[in-house]
Protein backbone atom coordinates (compact mmCIF):
# COMPACT_ATOMS: atom_id res chain seq x y z
CA UNK A 1 0.00 0.00 0.00
CA UNK A 2 2.00 2.93 -1.26
CA UNK A 3 2.24 6.31 1.42
CA UNK A 4 -0.14 9.26 0.08
CA UNK A 5 1.78 11.66 -1.12
CA UNK A 6 2.60 14.99 0.80
CA UNK A 7 -0.16 17.31 0.64
CA UNK A 8 -2.91 14.86 -0.86
CA UNK A 9 -4.71 15.28 2.36
CA UNK A 10 -5.37 17.21 5.68
CA UNK A 11 -2.12 16.90 8.43
CA UNK A 12 -4.45 15.51 10.54
CA UNK A 13 -5.68 13.06 8.30
CA UNK A 14 -2.14 12.45 6.68
CA UNK A 15 -0.59 11.38 9.95
CA UNK A 16 -4.36 9.28 10.97
CA UNK A 17 -3.33 7.68 7.58
CA UNK A 18 0.29 6.93 8.77
CA UNK A 19 -0.81 4.76 11.92
CA UNK A 20 -3.96 3.13 9.80
CA UNK A 21 -0.77 2.22 7.60
CA UNK A 22 1.36 1.06 10.47
CA UNK A 23 -1.13 -0.97 12.02
CA UNK A 24 -2.12 -2.91 9.13
CA UNK A 25 1.89 -3.85 7.89
CA UNK A 26 2.11 -4.91 11.56
CA UNK A 27 -1.06 -7.29 11.19
CA UNK A 28 0.32 -8.58 8.23
CA UNK A 29 3.76 -9.79 9.76
CA UNK A 30 2.35 -10.79 13.76
CA UNK A 31 1.09 -13.95 14.07
CA UNK A 32 -2.93 -14.08 14.43
CA UNK A 33 -3.93 -13.62 18.02
CA UNK A 34 -0.19 -12.04 19.05
CA UNK A 35 -0.33 -8.66 21.13
CA UNK A 36 2.30 -6.40 21.90
CA UNK A 37 2.79 -6.51 25.53
CA UNK A 38 1.92 -3.57 27.50
CA UNK A 39 4.57 -1.59 29.26
CA UNK A 40 4.81 -2.45 32.82
CA UNK A 41 3.33 -0.12 34.71
CA UNK A 42 6.11 -0.62 37.84
CA UNK A 43 9.60 -1.83 37.98
CA UNK A 44 11.27 -3.29 40.98
CA UNK A 45 14.57 -2.69 41.95
CA UNK A 46 16.67 -3.75 44.39
CA UNK A 47 19.39 -1.71 45.78
CA UNK A 48 22.41 -3.49 48.04
CA UNK A 49 24.04 -1.14 50.17
CA UNK A 50 27.26 -0.90 52.50
CA UNK A 51 29.12 1.61 54.79
CA UNK A 52 32.70 1.48 56.37
CA UNK A 53 34.33 -1.78 54.76
CA UNK A 54 37.98 -0.04 55.48
CA UNK A 55 39.39 -2.13 53.36
CA UNK A 56 38.10 -5.78 55.84
CA UNK A 57 39.14 -8.37 52.83
CA UNK A 58 39.83 -11.02 55.58
CA UNK A 59 37.39 -11.77 57.85
CA UNK A 60 37.84 -9.46 60.87
CA UNK A 61 38.84 -10.44 64.13
CA UNK A 62 37.49 -10.14 67.73
CA UNK A 63 34.34 -7.69 68.10
CA UNK A 64 34.98 -6.28 65.02
CA UNK A 65 34.17 -9.66 63.32
CA UNK A 66 30.99 -9.94 65.31
CA UNK A 67 27.36 -9.11 65.44
CA UNK A 68 26.38 -9.26 68.81
CA UNK A 69 27.07 -12.63 70.68
CA UNK A 70 25.52 -15.88 70.17
CA UNK A 71 25.84 -16.34 74.02
CA UNK A 72 23.38 -13.75 75.00
CA UNK A 73 20.77 -13.42 71.94
CA UNK A 74 18.14 -15.54 71.50
CA UNK A 75 17.84 -14.70 67.62
CA UNK A 76 21.65 -15.41 67.00
CA UNK A 77 21.37 -19.37 68.92
CA UNK A 78 19.43 -21.17 65.70
CA UNK A 79 22.45 -19.93 63.78
CA UNK A 80 26.20 -21.72 64.48
CA UNK A 81 27.61 -19.01 62.59
CA UNK A 82 25.73 -16.00 63.79
CA UNK A 83 28.44 -14.78 66.56
CA UNK A 84 30.63 -14.91 63.24
CA UNK A 85 30.37 -12.46 60.16
CA UNK A 86 32.23 -10.07 57.65
CA UNK A 87 34.78 -10.98 55.07
CA UNK A 88 34.72 -9.39 51.27
CA UNK A 89 34.46 -13.16 50.25
CA UNK A 90 31.12 -13.88 52.47
CA UNK A 91 30.14 -10.70 51.31
CA UNK A 92 30.47 -10.60 47.93
CA UNK A 93 28.83 -14.23 47.88
CA UNK A 94 25.60 -12.78 49.72
CA UNK A 95 25.47 -9.83 47.39
CA UNK A 96 25.68 -11.95 44.55
CA UNK A 97 23.17 -14.82 46.27
CA UNK A 98 20.76 -11.16 46.48
CA UNK A 99 21.42 -10.02 42.97
CA UNK A 100 19.87 -13.86 41.70
CA UNK A 101 16.76 -12.63 43.16
CA UNK A 102 16.13 -9.27 40.69
CA UNK A 103 17.85 -8.74 37.60
CA UNK A 104 17.05 -4.60 38.17
CA UNK A 105 20.38 -4.67 41.36
CA UNK A 106 22.39 -1.96 42.10
CA UNK A 107 25.35 -2.38 44.58
CA UNK A 108 26.29 0.90 46.51
CA UNK A 109 28.20 2.08 49.37
CA UNK A 110 27.99 5.56 51.80
CA UNK A 111 31.88 5.51 51.78
CA UNK A 112 35.10 4.65 53.84
CA UNK A 113 35.79 1.86 51.61
CA UNK A 114 39.40 2.00 52.04
CA UNK A 115 41.76 3.92 55.21
CA UNK A 116 42.30 2.36 58.30
CA UNK A 117 42.77 -0.70 56.58
CA UNK A 118 44.24 -3.99 57.38
CA UNK A 119 47.62 -4.34 56.27
CA UNK A 120 46.88 -6.62 53.56
CA UNK A 121 45.34 -3.60 52.02
CA UNK A 122 47.20 -0.99 53.01
CA UNK A 123 50.42 -2.09 52.50
CA UNK A 124 49.70 -2.26 48.58
CA UNK A 125 47.95 1.62 49.40
CA UNK A 126 44.15 -0.04 49.51
CA UNK A 127 44.42 -1.37 45.61
CA UNK A 128 43.25 -4.75 46.76
CA UNK A 129 40.34 -3.42 48.33
CA UNK A 130 39.30 -1.59 45.19
CA UNK A 131 39.83 -4.74 43.23
CA UNK A 132 37.72 -6.68 46.00
CA UNK A 133 35.18 -4.18 45.31
CA UNK A 134 35.28 -4.34 41.56
CA UNK A 135 34.92 -8.02 41.76
CA UNK A 136 32.29 -7.15 43.77
CA UNK A 137 30.24 -5.75 41.30
CA UNK A 138 29.97 -2.23 42.97
CA UNK A 139 28.36 0.17 41.10
CA UNK A 140 28.24 3.79 43.07
CA UNK A 141 30.29 5.06 46.17
CA UNK A 142 30.01 8.05 48.11
CA UNK A 143 33.52 9.52 49.36
CA UNK A 144 34.13 8.97 53.03
CA UNK A 145 36.37 11.13 55.64
CA UNK A 146 38.89 7.60 54.91
CA UNK A 147 38.70 8.28 51.30
CA UNK A 148 41.15 11.17 52.11
CA UNK A 149 43.78 9.88 54.21
CA UNK A 150 46.54 10.14 52.19
CA UNK A 151 44.89 13.36 50.11
CA UNK A 152 43.20 14.39 47.41
CA UNK A 153 45.86 13.19 44.37
CA UNK A 154 45.42 9.21 46.26
CA UNK A 155 41.91 9.44 46.19
CA UNK A 156 41.89 10.30 41.99
CA UNK A 157 44.44 7.71 41.64
CA UNK A 158 41.75 4.98 43.27
CA UNK A 159 39.26 6.24 40.82
CA UNK A 160 41.25 6.30 37.65
CA UNK A 161 44.12 4.05 38.51
CA UNK A 162 48.27 3.87 37.54
CA UNK A 163 51.36 3.41 39.69
CA UNK A 164 51.79 4.99 43.02
CA UNK A 165 53.81 7.75 42.33
CA UNK A 166 56.60 6.55 45.13
CA UNK A 167 55.83 3.28 45.31
CA UNK A 168 55.19 2.57 41.59
CA UNK A 169 53.80 -0.40 40.32
CA UNK A 170 54.11 -2.87 43.75
CA UNK A 171 52.26 -6.04 42.45
CA UNK A 172 53.77 -6.25 39.13
CA UNK A 173 50.75 -4.76 37.09
CA UNK A 174 49.28 -1.32 36.82
CA UNK A 175 46.49 -0.64 39.21
CA UNK A 176 43.42 -0.46 37.17
CA UNK A 177 41.31 2.01 39.48
CA UNK A 178 37.81 1.58 40.40
CA UNK A 179 35.00 0.38 38.26
CA UNK A 180 32.61 2.02 40.13
CA UNK A 181 31.74 5.52 40.45
CA UNK A 182 32.89 8.09 43.57
CA UNK A 183 30.76 10.76 44.38
CA UNK A 184 32.05 14.06 46.29
CA UNK A 185 29.15 16.59 45.58
CA UNK A 186 30.17 18.66 48.46
CA UNK A 187 34.09 18.21 47.84
CA UNK A 188 35.33 21.38 45.80
CA UNK A 189 38.37 22.78 44.46
CA UNK A 190 38.96 26.09 46.94
CA UNK A 191 40.01 27.69 43.37
CA UNK A 192 36.70 27.15 41.57
CA UNK A 193 34.37 25.49 43.49
CA UNK A 194 33.99 22.37 41.29
CA UNK A 195 33.88 19.26 43.01
CA UNK A 196 36.79 17.04 42.77
CA UNK A 197 34.47 14.17 41.34
CA UNK A 198 30.94 13.90 40.02
CA UNK A 199 28.53 15.68 42.44
CA UNK A 200 25.62 12.72 41.48
CA UNK A 201 25.26 10.02 38.88
CA UNK A 202 21.90 8.77 36.86
CA UNK A 203 21.52 4.99 36.40
CA UNK A 204 18.89 3.36 34.25
CA UNK A 205 17.46 0.42 35.47
CA UNK A 206 14.23 -1.54 33.24
CA UNK A 207 13.13 1.89 31.80
CA UNK A 208 13.23 3.89 35.06
CA UNK A 209 16.27 6.41 36.34
CA UNK A 210 17.05 6.45 39.51
CA UNK A 211 19.79 9.74 41.00
CA UNK A 212 22.46 8.97 42.93
CA UNK A 213 24.21 11.74 45.20
CA UNK A 214 27.41 11.10 47.27
CA UNK A 215 28.74 12.89 49.99
CA UNK A 216 30.76 13.17 52.91
CA UNK A 217 30.80 14.88 56.08
CA UNK A 218 31.56 18.47 56.53
CA UNK A 219 33.73 17.90 59.37
CA UNK A 220 36.40 15.83 57.26
CA UNK A 221 39.20 18.52 57.21
CA UNK A 222 38.73 18.08 61.53
CA UNK A 223 39.69 14.22 61.53
CA UNK A 224 42.06 13.80 58.84
CA UNK A 225 45.62 14.66 58.10
CA UNK A 226 45.57 18.49 56.67
CA UNK A 227 48.27 18.37 54.16
CA UNK A 228 46.57 15.97 51.38
CA UNK A 229 43.35 18.49 51.73
CA UNK A 230 44.79 21.78 51.59
CA UNK A 231 42.84 23.02 47.75
CA UNK A 232 39.56 21.68 48.90
CA UNK A 233 36.87 22.54 51.05
CA UNK A 234 33.91 20.82 52.59
CA UNK A 235 30.65 22.14 52.24
CA UNK A 236 27.08 22.19 54.36
CA UNK A 237 25.80 17.97 54.08
CA UNK A 238 22.22 19.18 53.65
CA UNK A 239 22.60 22.09 51.29
CA UNK A 240 24.77 20.52 48.84
CA UNK A 241 22.09 17.33 49.31
CA UNK A 242 19.51 19.91 48.17
CA UNK A 243 21.07 21.45 45.09
CA UNK A 244 22.23 18.39 43.63
CA UNK A 245 18.43 17.10 43.94
CA UNK A 246 17.29 20.29 42.05
CA UNK A 247 19.90 19.50 39.10
CA UNK A 248 18.62 15.90 39.20
CA UNK A 249 14.79 16.68 38.97
CA UNK A 250 15.98 18.92 36.05
CA UNK A 251 17.72 16.24 34.29
CA UNK A 252 14.23 14.36 34.40
CA UNK A 253 15.37 11.88 37.77
CA UNK A 254 12.32 11.60 40.32
CA UNK A 255 13.68 8.67 42.20
CA UNK A 256 16.46 9.85 44.59
CA UNK A 257 18.85 8.27 46.84
CA UNK A 258 21.79 9.90 49.19
CA UNK A 259 24.72 8.17 49.99
CA UNK A 260 26.28 10.21 52.79
CA UNK A 261 29.15 9.30 54.90
CA UNK A 262 28.09 10.84 58.31
CA UNK A 263 25.49 9.16 60.54
CA UNK A 264 23.99 8.77 63.76
CA UNK A 265 23.10 5.73 66.58
CA UNK A 266 20.28 4.18 68.33
CA UNK A 267 20.43 3.14 72.01
CA UNK A 268 20.20 -0.35 71.25
CA UNK A 269 23.37 -1.63 71.27
CA UNK A 270 24.65 -4.17 67.67
CA UNK A 271 23.05 -7.36 67.73
CA UNK A 272 21.43 -9.42 65.53
CA UNK A 273 17.93 -8.39 67.09
CA UNK A 274 18.47 -4.75 66.76
CA UNK A 275 20.10 -4.36 63.07
CA UNK A 276 16.39 -3.09 62.00
CA UNK A 277 15.48 -1.26 64.69
CA UNK A 278 15.20 2.55 65.09
CA UNK A 279 15.38 3.52 69.16
CA UNK A 280 16.18 6.52 70.27
CA UNK A 281 18.27 7.54 66.92
CA UNK A 282 20.34 10.46 67.63
CA UNK A 283 23.26 12.24 65.92
CA UNK A 284 24.46 14.52 63.22
CA UNK A 285 22.07 12.32 60.68
CA UNK A 286 18.90 13.27 62.20
CA UNK A 287 19.89 16.89 61.80
CA UNK A 288 20.66 16.61 58.13
CA UNK A 289 17.62 14.59 56.95
CA UNK A 290 15.38 17.36 59.04
CA UNK A 291 16.97 19.66 56.22
CA UNK A 292 15.88 17.50 53.53
CA UNK A 293 13.62 18.37 50.60
CA UNK A 294 10.83 15.92 49.87
CA UNK A 295 12.60 14.78 46.91
CA UNK A 296 14.79 12.77 48.33
CA UNK A 297 13.77 9.37 48.49
CA UNK A 298 16.20 7.58 50.20
CA UNK A 299 19.33 7.90 52.54
CA UNK A 300 22.08 5.31 53.11
CA UNK A 301 24.44 6.45 55.61
CA UNK A 302 27.68 5.28 57.89
CA UNK A 303 30.48 6.94 59.48
CA UNK A 304 29.35 6.00 63.05
CA UNK A 305 29.78 2.41 62.06
CA UNK A 306 26.26 1.41 63.96
CA UNK A 307 23.08 -0.22 62.43
CA UNK A 308 19.77 0.88 62.29
CA UNK A 309 16.62 1.10 59.94
CA UNK A 310 15.18 4.10 60.50
CA UNK A 311 12.80 6.60 59.26
CA UNK A 312 13.32 10.13 59.70
CA UNK A 313 11.08 13.44 59.20
CA UNK A 314 12.57 15.37 56.29
CA UNK A 315 12.19 19.45 56.27
CA UNK A 316 8.33 18.96 55.76
CA UNK A 317 8.31 16.29 58.64
CA UNK A 318 7.62 13.33 56.10
CA UNK A 319 9.55 10.25 57.07
CA UNK A 320 11.80 8.76 55.04
CA UNK A 321 14.11 5.61 55.02
CA UNK A 322 17.26 5.88 56.69
CA UNK A 323 19.54 3.08 56.89
CA UNK A 324 23.50 1.85 57.85
CA UNK A 325 24.87 -1.33 57.61
CA UNK A 326 27.47 -1.31 60.76
CA UNK A 327 31.19 -1.79 59.46
CA UNK A 328 33.53 -4.04 57.63
CA UNK A 329 31.34 -6.27 55.84
CA UNK A 330 29.16 -7.65 58.26
CA UNK A 331 26.34 -6.26 56.97
CA UNK A 332 24.45 -5.89 53.88
CA UNK A 333 21.27 -3.59 53.01
CA UNK A 334 18.80 -4.84 51.30
CA UNK A 335 16.99 -1.72 49.69
CA UNK A 336 13.63 -2.87 47.92
CA UNK A 337 12.14 -0.18 45.73
CA UNK A 338 9.07 -0.22 43.31
CA UNK A 339 8.99 2.86 40.99
CA UNK A 340 6.47 3.67 38.45
CA UNK A 341 7.07 3.66 34.90
CA UNK A 342 4.48 6.60 34.15
CA UNK A 343 5.63 8.98 37.22
CA UNK A 344 9.58 7.73 37.67
CA UNK A 345 8.64 8.03 41.39
CA UNK A 346 8.80 5.33 43.67
CA UNK A 347 6.19 4.10 45.43
CA UNK A 348 7.06 1.73 47.67
CA UNK A 349 10.33 1.39 49.85
CA UNK A 350 11.13 -1.43 52.19
CA UNK A 351 14.75 -1.77 53.59
CA UNK A 352 16.39 -4.83 55.44
CA UNK A 353 19.55 -5.21 57.47
CA UNK A 354 20.98 -8.37 56.92
CA UNK A 355 24.25 -10.41 58.66
CA UNK A 356 26.91 -11.62 56.26
CA UNK A 357 27.55 -14.92 58.20
CA UNK A 358 30.50 -17.06 57.05
CA UNK A 359 28.78 -19.63 55.25
CA UNK A 360 29.80 -19.67 51.63
CA UNK A 361 32.89 -17.98 50.33
CA UNK A 362 33.53 -16.77 46.79
CA UNK A 363 35.89 -18.57 44.34
CA UNK A 364 37.09 -15.27 43.05
CA UNK A 365 37.29 -12.85 46.32
CA UNK A 366 39.44 -15.76 47.75
CA UNK A 367 41.70 -15.72 44.99
CA UNK A 368 42.22 -12.55 45.29
CA UNK A 369 43.00 -12.71 48.76
CA UNK A 370 45.43 -15.76 48.70
CA UNK A 371 47.58 -13.47 45.71
CA UNK A 372 47.85 -10.22 47.84
CA UNK A 373 48.35 -13.04 51.24
CA UNK A 374 51.27 -14.12 49.37
CA UNK A 375 52.51 -10.62 48.30
CA UNK A 376 52.54 -8.99 52.35
CA UNK A 377 53.89 -12.23 54.48
CA UNK A 378 57.11 -11.12 54.42
CA UNK A 379 56.52 -8.26 56.11
CA UNK A 380 53.24 -9.00 57.63
CA UNK A 381 54.72 -12.15 59.33
CA UNK A 382 58.04 -10.43 61.06
CA UNK A 383 58.05 -10.38 64.84
CA UNK A 384 58.60 -7.11 66.05
CA UNK A 385 58.72 -7.52 69.58
CA UNK A 386 57.39 -9.20 72.67
CA UNK A 387 54.78 -8.46 75.39
CA UNK A 388 53.95 -10.03 78.88
CA UNK A 389 50.18 -9.84 78.65
CA UNK A 390 47.32 -8.65 76.12
CA UNK A 391 47.49 -4.45 75.80
CA UNK A 392 43.90 -2.91 75.37
CA UNK A 393 43.13 0.27 73.75
CA UNK A 394 39.58 0.45 76.74
CA UNK A 395 39.87 3.51 78.34
CA UNK A 396 39.53 3.74 82.27
CA UNK A 397 37.16 6.07 84.27
CA UNK A 398 39.63 9.10 83.47
CA UNK A 399 40.07 8.36 80.26
CA UNK A 400 43.60 6.52 79.93
CA UNK A 401 44.07 3.25 78.33
CA UNK A 402 46.95 0.67 78.85
CA UNK A 403 47.61 0.66 75.23
CA UNK A 404 47.65 4.48 74.76
CA UNK A 405 50.32 4.76 77.92
CA UNK A 406 52.35 2.12 75.77
CA UNK A 407 51.95 4.15 72.57
CA UNK A 408 53.22 7.66 73.94
CA UNK A 409 56.00 5.96 75.62
CA UNK A 410 57.08 4.32 72.18
CA UNK A 411 56.74 7.76 70.02
CA UNK A 412 58.45 9.50 73.03
CA UNK A 413 61.28 7.06 73.09
CA UNK A 414 60.80 7.24 68.73
CA UNK A 415 61.77 11.01 68.81
CA UNK A 416 64.68 11.57 71.59
CA UNK A 417 67.20 12.55 69.12
CA UNK A 418 64.59 15.61 68.30
CA UNK A 419 65.04 16.38 72.16
CA UNK A 420 61.64 15.12 72.98
CA UNK A 421 60.48 15.74 76.84
CA UNK A 422 56.45 14.57 76.18
CA UNK A 423 54.25 12.91 73.31
CA UNK A 424 50.26 12.86 73.31
CA UNK A 425 48.44 9.95 71.57
CA UNK A 426 45.10 10.52 70.10
CA UNK A 427 42.60 7.09 71.09
CA UNK A 428 40.87 7.39 67.80
CA UNK A 429 44.02 6.66 66.24
CA UNK A 430 44.02 3.61 68.26
CA UNK A 431 42.13 0.68 66.31
CA UNK A 432 42.75 -2.44 68.28
CA UNK A 433 44.40 -4.40 70.77
CA UNK A 434 47.42 -5.97 71.17
CA UNK A 435 46.90 -9.77 72.17
CA UNK A 436 49.07 -11.95 73.60
CA UNK A 437 48.19 -15.15 72.42
CA UNK A 438 49.30 -16.28 69.18
CA UNK A 439 48.06 -15.27 66.30
CA UNK A 440 46.63 -18.08 63.32
CA UNK A 441 50.44 -17.44 61.63
CA UNK A 442 52.14 -19.06 64.47
CA UNK A 443 54.39 -16.69 65.81
CA UNK A 444 54.17 -17.97 69.28
CA UNK A 445 52.54 -16.57 72.35
CA UNK A 446 53.56 -12.91 73.64
CA UNK A 447 55.54 -12.35 70.05
CA UNK A 448 53.95 -9.20 68.31
CA UNK A 449 54.16 -9.34 64.16
CA UNK A 450 54.76 -5.94 61.91
CA UNK A 451 50.89 -6.76 61.03
CA UNK A 452 49.84 -6.73 64.26
CA UNK A 453 51.58 -3.24 65.36
CA UNK A 454 49.96 -2.15 62.41
CA UNK A 455 46.65 -3.27 63.12
CA UNK A 456 46.79 -1.17 66.02
CA UNK A 457 48.16 2.09 64.28
CA UNK A 458 47.43 1.90 60.54
CA UNK A 459 46.80 5.56 58.99
CA UNK A 460 50.95 5.60 58.24
CA UNK A 461 50.97 9.25 59.89
CA UNK A 462 54.15 10.69 60.61
CA UNK A 463 55.76 11.67 63.77
CA UNK A 464 56.39 15.13 64.52
CA UNK A 465 57.81 16.67 67.28
CA UNK A 466 58.05 20.66 67.75
CA UNK A 467 58.27 23.70 70.61
CA UNK A 468 55.40 24.33 72.60
CA UNK A 469 54.91 26.12 75.30
CA UNK A 470 53.04 25.69 79.11
CA UNK A 471 50.55 27.59 78.02
CA UNK A 472 49.58 26.13 74.79
CA UNK A 473 50.03 22.21 76.05
CA UNK A 474 47.32 23.33 78.56
CA UNK A 475 45.32 25.28 75.70
CA UNK A 476 45.47 21.56 74.03
CA UNK A 477 44.49 19.50 76.84
CA UNK A 478 41.12 22.34 77.68
CA UNK A 479 40.11 21.20 74.10
CA UNK A 480 39.45 17.67 74.90
CA UNK A 481 35.47 18.20 75.58
CA UNK A 482 34.03 18.99 72.41
CA UNK A 483 32.04 22.38 73.90
CA UNK A 484 35.60 23.81 74.61
CA UNK A 485 36.94 23.63 71.94
CA UNK A 486 36.32 26.59 69.05
CA UNK A 487 34.87 24.17 66.15
CA UNK A 488 32.95 21.86 68.24
CA UNK A 489 33.75 18.02 67.50
CA UNK A 490 31.98 15.67 65.12
CA UNK A 491 29.41 13.72 67.35
CA UNK A 492 29.91 16.15 70.44
CA UNK A 493 32.89 12.92 71.81
CA UNK A 494 35.58 13.62 74.86
CA UNK A 495 38.45 12.99 73.55
CA UNK A 496 41.19 12.45 76.43
CA UNK A 497 44.68 12.61 74.80
CA UNK A 498 46.99 9.50 75.69
CA UNK A 499 50.48 10.85 77.47
CA UNK A 500 53.97 9.60 78.02
CA UNK A 501 55.08 8.67 81.43
CA UNK A 502 57.03 11.94 81.27
CA UNK A 503 53.55 13.81 82.16
CA UNK A 504 51.02 13.62 84.36
CA UNK A 505 48.13 16.42 84.66
CA UNK A 506 44.48 16.37 86.73
CA UNK A 507 41.33 17.59 85.42
CA UNK A 508 37.91 18.41 86.05
CA UNK A 509 34.92 18.12 83.38
CA UNK A 510 32.76 19.55 85.31
CA UNK A 511 34.57 23.08 85.75
CA UNK A 512 34.69 25.80 83.09
CA UNK A 513 36.49 25.73 79.54
CA UNK A 514 39.31 26.99 80.33
CA UNK A 515 39.88 26.03 84.19
CA UNK A 516 39.49 22.49 83.24
CA UNK A 517 43.35 21.63 83.59
CA UNK A 518 45.27 21.75 86.38
CA UNK A 519 48.71 19.81 88.40
CA UNK A 520 50.31 19.76 84.78
CA UNK A 521 54.16 17.70 85.58
CA UNK A 522 57.19 17.16 83.71
CA UNK A 523 59.31 14.24 85.20
CA UNK A 524 57.80 15.48 88.28
CA UNK A 525 58.02 18.93 88.50
CA UNK A 526 55.16 21.63 87.62
CA UNK A 527 54.71 22.76 83.98
CA UNK A 528 55.90 26.48 83.36
CA UNK A 529 52.93 28.15 81.29
CA UNK A 530 55.84 30.26 80.28
CA UNK A 531 58.71 27.85 79.63
CA UNK A 532 59.01 26.15 75.84
CA UNK A 533 59.03 22.21 75.67
CA UNK A 534 59.41 19.53 72.98
CA UNK A 535 56.31 17.93 72.40
CA UNK A 536 55.40 14.68 70.47
CA UNK A 537 52.66 13.59 68.21
CA UNK A 538 51.35 12.15 65.59
CA UNK A 539 51.15 14.96 62.34
CA UNK A 540 47.56 14.77 61.98
CA UNK A 541 47.32 15.47 65.59
CA UNK A 542 49.59 18.34 65.07
CA UNK A 543 48.00 19.82 62.72
CA UNK A 544 44.90 20.73 64.84
CA UNK A 545 43.33 16.86 64.07
CA UNK A 546 40.49 15.74 66.33
CA UNK A 547 39.36 19.38 67.02
CA UNK A 548 42.67 20.22 68.82
CA UNK A 549 43.31 23.47 66.64
CA UNK A 550 46.08 24.51 69.65
CA UNK A 551 48.55 22.13 68.25
CA UNK A 552 48.63 23.45 65.20
CA UNK A 553 50.68 26.53 66.72
CA UNK A 554 53.56 24.88 67.98
CA UNK A 555 56.68 25.70 65.95
CA UNK A 556 60.31 24.38 65.06
CA UNK A 557 58.78 20.96 64.01
CA UNK A 558 61.26 18.12 63.34
CA UNK A 559 59.78 14.66 61.63
CA UNK A 560 60.96 11.68 62.39
CA UNK A 561 62.30 9.73 60.01
CA UNK A 562 59.49 7.03 59.08
CA UNK A 563 55.92 6.46 60.43
CA UNK A 564 53.88 5.86 63.50
CA UNK A 565 53.88 2.12 63.27
CA UNK A 566 57.45 1.96 63.12
CA UNK A 567 57.52 3.91 66.29
CA UNK A 568 55.69 0.92 67.99
CA UNK A 569 57.50 -1.53 66.57
CA UNK A 570 60.90 -0.85 67.56
CA UNK A 571 59.55 0.00 71.17
CA UNK A 572 58.17 -3.45 71.06
CA UNK A 573 61.34 -5.01 70.09
CA UNK A 574 64.10 -2.10 72.37
CA UNK A 575 65.15 -1.98 75.26
CA UNK A 576 61.58 -1.87 77.22
CA UNK A 577 60.87 -5.88 75.44
CA UNK A 578 58.89 -7.23 76.92
CA UNK A 579 56.73 -4.39 77.29
CA UNK A 580 53.99 -4.50 79.84
CA UNK A 581 50.65 -3.41 79.46
CA UNK A 582 50.87 0.88 80.86
CA UNK A 583 49.76 1.22 84.09
CA UNK A 584 47.00 3.91 83.69
CA UNK A 585 48.29 6.34 86.27
CA UNK A 586 49.23 9.52 84.54
CA UNK A 587 45.69 11.94 84.41
CA UNK A 588 43.43 11.86 87.04
CA UNK A 589 39.55 13.12 87.01
CA UNK A 590 38.85 15.20 90.32
CA UNK A 591 35.74 15.31 91.98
Amino acid sequence: MPFPKAGALPTHRRLMTLVLVVLATLSLVLPVGTVAAARPTTVDVQLLAINDFHGNLEPPSGSSGRVGSAADDAACIASPTCDLAGGVAYLADDIKALEATNPNTLVVSAGDNIGASPLLSAAFHDEPTIEALNELGLDVSAVGNHEFDEGVTELLRMQNGGCHPTDGCQTGHQFAGADFQFLAANVVYKKNNRSILPASTIERVAGVKIGFIGLTLEGTPLIVSANGIQDVKFLDEATTINKAARDLRDRGVKTIVVLIHEGGAQSAGLSPSTINTCTNMAGAITGIVGNLAPTIDMVVSGHTHNAYNCQLPNRNGELIPVSSASSFGRLVTDIDMTISTKTGNPTSISVNNQIVFRDVADAAEQALIDGYKTLVAPIANRVVGQITANITRAADAEGESALGDVIADAQLAYTQSAGAQLAFMNPGGIRTDLTYLSSPVGEGDGNVTFGEAFAVQPFNNLVVTQDMTGQQIKDVLEQQWAACTPAGRSGGATVILQVSATFTYSYSDTAACGSRISNMMLNGSPIDLGTTYKVTANNFLADGGDSFPAFAVGTNRVFAPLFDVDALAAYLGGPASPVAPGPQNRITKLP
